[in-house]
Parts: structure tokens; C-alpha cells; sequence
């Protein structure tokens, strides 16, 4: 009784024990697939078996822009400072005009600067001493969302072209090569695309655009105060009278000989049509 008993309980054992060694190859099996799924998709390993980021925690991306109106006493030295004071800060001038003082228009200046983001306001209220503030308009928008689909979009081309690299270096014939590279150039366009705009937004998110416009009231723009000082304005506005009466003349003047030239000519053929 004793003997087929014993037998059973070890026939048992085995069983179980050939069961539990079974698994480990089964779950081997099942994550290899899932490897290799991922790889065909063009998606990293590592990145399919990450585990997905908390909500929440994605640093904000926000690209600033703004505008600032001055008015200076020489808008041509206030914006060569404002020069200054951006490269000091570590930004840079993308546009600058200036505009000397002419008869008809007062000097100005006009810039638009990059400027690190964590130091815009301290640099804005450096520019603003130069000066008399008119306005100041500072606004951001957040490309948040943007940011992190250029990233992810990134992420799997690059793995897609690395896959496809290794395809090509192990094809078995000349068809699967041109296959293959053909998909890799198309590929790689596309990821050279994309890091262009992401290096793109990269630089509009570190550093704020700024638009400055310098301009000046002019000596002449205030009204007078006082009798001397409609005195003052009275001869100026003479003078300028007088130097746009000499202008006018100037300008007349060919215009006066060309009329008497025809003149005299309509003249000489009228005398000689009289004569016959």
C-alpha cells in the first residue's frame, strides 16, 4: 500500500514542478514580442516599456513677445545703449533702423531684440531709464503642447531610422536594400524637419522678441509759453516760409525758361507766316 502511494505523491511533483519551470520560458517569450512589436512600429523598447510621465509634470514652454515705445532726447544714442544693454544681458539685435533728423521728420530709432527670457524685466526697466515710457506691451503664449509632440515625434523617427540603418547593413539582397534605403532617406528628411522646428521654437521659447521704437518731441513741437517764445516761433515759421518761397522759385525756374523758349519760337513762326 505504502509503495504505490509514494509513487503517486512523486508523480505528482514532477507534474508540478515541470508546470512552474514552463512559465518563465512562456513570459520570456511574451515580452520578446512585445520587443519586437515595438520595434517594428519604429517606437524605442526602452520608451514602449517606460512608464508614461504624471500629468502635471511637463515644465511649461512659453514663447514671449512684446513692444516698447521711448521717447528720447537723441534717439540715435538711445538706441545704440539699448544695443548694449542686450548684449550685456546675453541677447542679440535682429533688426535696427535709424533715421537722422531731416527738414521735415524729427530723428528716431527703431529695434527689434532678442532678450534671455529670465532677464526680460530686468533689462526692459534698464531701457526704460533711457527715457520717457509711452507704452509697454509684453504678452506669452504657451507651447507647452507643442514642445512635447515635436519630442515624442522626435523620439520615434529617430528610432525608426536607426532600425531601418540596421536593416541595411544586414539585407539579404539588392531589392530589400533600395527598399530600404528609400524608406530611410524619407525618414530622415522628415526628422531633419522636424529637429529644425524644434530648435526653432527652442530659440523663440529662450529668448523674448522685443520691438523698441525711440523717437523724440522735437525742439519746435511744444507751443509757445510765453511773448518771446511766439517771437521765436514766429521767425521760425518766417524763415520757413521764406526758405520754401526760395525753394519754389529754384524749382521754377527751368520751367520759366522752357515757357519763354516756346514763347519766343511760337512768336517767330507767327511773324513769319504774317510776312507770305
Amino acid at each position: 500500500m505504502k509503495a504505490p502511494a509514494l509513487a503517486t505523491i512523486l508523480i505528482l511533483t514532477a507534474l508540478l514542478a515541470g508546470c512552474s519551470g514552463g512559465e518563465p520560458e512562456q513570459s520570456q517569450s511574451e515580452s520578446q514580442s512585445s520587443l519586437t512589436a515595438g520595434a517594428d512600429a519604429g517606437i524605442a523598447p526602452d520608451a514602449k516599456l517606460a512608464p508614461a510621465p504624471a500629468e502635471g509634470l511637463a515644465e511649461r514652454q512659453e514663447v514671449t513677445t512684446g513692444t516698447v515705445s521711448l521717447i528720447a532726447t537723441d534717439p540715435i544714442d538711445a538706441g545704440r545703449t539699448v544695443v548694449r544693454i542686450v548684449e550685456d544681458a546675453g541677447g542679440r539685435v535682429d533688426d535696427r533702423t535709424e533715421r537722422p533728423r531731416t527738414d521735415d521728420t524729427e530723428p528716431s530709432s527703431s529695434l527689434t531684440v532678442r532678450i534671455p527670457a529670465d532677464r526680460l524685466t530686468a533689462t526692459l526697466d534698464e531701457i526704460s531709464d533711457l527715457g520717457e515710457v509711452t507704452g509697454v506691451s509684453v504678452s506669452k503664449s504657451d507651447v507647452t503642447m507643442q514642445t512635447q509632440d515635436l519630442d515624442a515625434r522626435i523620439g520615434a523617427l529617430q528610432a525608426s531610422v536607426t532600425r531601418l540603418q540596421g536593416l541595411i547593413a544586414t539585407a539579404a539582397n539588392t531589392a530589400d536594400l533600395i527598399e530600404a534605403e528609400n524608406a530611410l532617406s524619407e525618414r530622415q528628411a522628415e526628422l531633419d524637419s522636424l529637429v529644425a522646428q524644434r530648435r526653432a521654437l527652442a530659440d523663440q521659447v529662450e529668448l523674448a522678441t522685443i520691438s523698441i521704437d525711440i523717437t523724440t518731441d522735437g525742439p519746435d513741437s511744444a507751443d509757445p509759453d510765453s511773448f518771446w517764445d511766439g517771437v521765436v516761433a514766429g521767425w521760425h515759421a518766417l524763415l520757413s516760409a521764406l526758405h520754401g518761397l526760395i525753394v519754389f522759385l529754384g524749382r521754377a525756374v527751368p520751367w520759366v525758361g522752357f515757357g519763354a523758349l516756346v514763347v519766343l519760337v511760337g512768336y517767330a513762326v507767327v511773324r513769319l507766316v504774317r510776312r507770305r
